[in-house]
């Protein structure tokens, strides 16, 4: 299933995004449902047009975690080493933004980076902690598209990532959360273009399968540092093509099996 957050003429609500996978916009529908996604799914009989809401970040997140240096290609274009264990760095949830939400480029910075992701999106009733790689699954309830975009030139300043990935608007999420998914060997593109371009440049692309840690064990390796709680994020890392986004132009991520996750940049 596809669980989505959206905005209609009487709220916000979570809904059941229905429709042929890979449609277009016109071609779908959202259903609604009177809880979130991670109870038990009762359906309000109310529907609208996808193109007639404004999607929302699918989910509210306690916390975002980050992967860095998840993929060989990545970690080698910014002159690192291939970590030996899942390097984790924090996003504050304030830095979640949903589709078509403008990522603003910060003043502090002269070198913002787009980085595609696959987001794990937990699920569950309450805390999970310590979870076994074989008992991953069992915590996950989806997956969605993010940016996890950086300022680079501060990174490399502060020789940490949380100034660098923690300004408002630096993690789009969306468009919506799928449920049935094998995330083993999916295309992770990123496309950068400017409005009324008939195609867009290709910025990266890559597969889940070439990550360093998969998602089962990362989910292990996070979850023996911290709680996870439903709705959390773990972005898996970025394939290598990371590139400087400018004011004007449109960022999409798209992922195999889950959609597009298309964001304006502007000057803050």
């Amino acid at each position: 299933m596809r669980f989505a957050r959206f905005v209609h003429a009487g709220g916000v609500s979570f809904g059941v995004v229905e429709g042929e996978a890979g449609a277009g916009v016109a071609g779908l529908t959202v259903a609604e449902i009177d809880r979130t996604p991670f109870e038990p799914v009762t359906f309000t009989n109310k529907r609208w047009a996808l193109a007639d809401v404004h999607l929302l970040a699918p989910i509210f997140s306690s916390k975002v975690i980050g992967i860095g240096r998840n993929y060989a290609d990545h970690a080698a274009e910014l002159g690192n080493a291939v970590p030996k264990e899942p390097l984790m760095f924090l996003k504050p949830s304030s830095s979640v933004i949903g589709p078509n939400d403008t990522i603003r480029l910060p003043v502090q910075s002269q070198q913002v980076e787009h980085e595609a992701e696959l987001a794990i999106v937990i699920g569950g009733t309450g805390p999970v902690s310590r979870i076994d790689r074989k008992d991953a699954e069992k915590v996950i309830f989806g997956y969605t598209c993010a940016n996890d975009v950086t300022a680079r030139d501060l990174q490399k300043n502060d020789v940490q990532f949380t100034r660098a990935k923690g300004f408002d608007s630096f993690c789009p999420v969306g468009p919506w959360i799928e449920t049935r998914l094998d995330v083993s060997d999916l295309e992770v593109r990123c496309e950068v273009g400017r409005p009324g371009d008939e195609v867009r440049e290709v910025r990266q692309l890559g597969r889940t399968k070439d990550m360093i840690f998969d998602v089962p064990s990362l989910v292990s390796y996070v979850s023996h540092v911290m709680s996870l709680l439903p709705g959390d994020l773990i972005l898996t890392g970025t394939p290598a093509g990371v590139s400087t986004i400018t004011d004007g132009d449109l960022v999409s991520v798209r992922i195999e099996g889950i959609g597009e996750l298309t964001n304006p940049v502007a000057a803050r």
